[in-house]
């Protein structure tokens, strides 16, 4: 079944990682090196919730008539979104090993930068403050919406090359996930290739405004 993008060749679902670790202590981890800690997986809520998404996102494909055999996860690296991937994977008796599964860097986390980096989720809002005024700037050492939408665009160019006619399921992070939603509804009215279809489209007025698409811990979303 193909995508309801014109510009996609799968059908593509969202899902936020599980209320983790560090969302239960407020800290912001944003770094590979520090994402890809065990101490800073799913909490015990969390791994309920990936549970439940698991089983909703068999529930749609059942209802859309997708054989399990056509399904495929691609996740970020990070211990929050693999140890997630890994939940739903064990709902959909499909091993994170195998072939349907990739991990892909291009997926984790927005870093924030070292000024940000294993501080209190209070901090949040400020960053967010910036983007709406100017989502091309960067915290301080850190990555702006622009450089997230780059990445995005390279992960989404891989998938399609990899992949047609498939259900695929992207496990990330809340601001990636805002983002990449973002893009794809303003690249609803283009026709073009993936890569010039994000080019065209990364501007303030788009960019600015990925807080609209936020997910709560655990959600699931089909991207139509």
């Amino acid at each position: 079944m193909a995508s309801g993008y014109k510009f996609l060749k799968n059908r593509y679902w969202i899902l936020r990682h599980g209320k983790s670790i560090p969302n239960e202590k407020g800290l912001i981890v944003s770094s590979m090196e520090n994402g890809t800690l065990k101490q800073y997986e799913l909490a015990s809520e969390g791994v309920h919730q990936a549970r439940l998404a698991g089983e909703l996102f068999l529930k749609e494909l059942s209802e859309m008539n997708f054989g399990l055999e056509n399904v495929r996860i691609c996740y970020s690296p990070f211990s929050r979104t693999s140890h997630t991937a890994t939940v739903v994977a064990s709902v959909l008796n499909i091993s994170l090993e195998g072939p349907q599964c990739k991990a892909m860097e291009d997926l984790r986390e927005r870093y924030f930068g070292p000024s940000y980096e294993l501080m209190s989720h209070d901090k949040y809002p400020d960053i967010w403050a910036v983007d709406e005024k100017d989502p091309f700037m960067r915290p301080e050492g850190g990555e702006s919406v622009a450089d997230v939408v780059s990445r995005l665009t390279r992960a989404l160019n891989i998938i399609e090359s990899d992949f047609e006619r498939c259900a695929v399921l992207v496990v990330s992070h809340g601001d990636p996930l805002q983002i990449l939603q973002t893009i794809l509804s303003a690249a609803q009215i283009h026709n073009d290739d993936l890569t010039s279809i994000m080019q065209a489209i990364s501007i303030p007025s788009v960019l600015s405004g990925h807080r609209k698409f936020a997910l709560q811990t655990g959600e699931l979303r089909q991207l139509v």
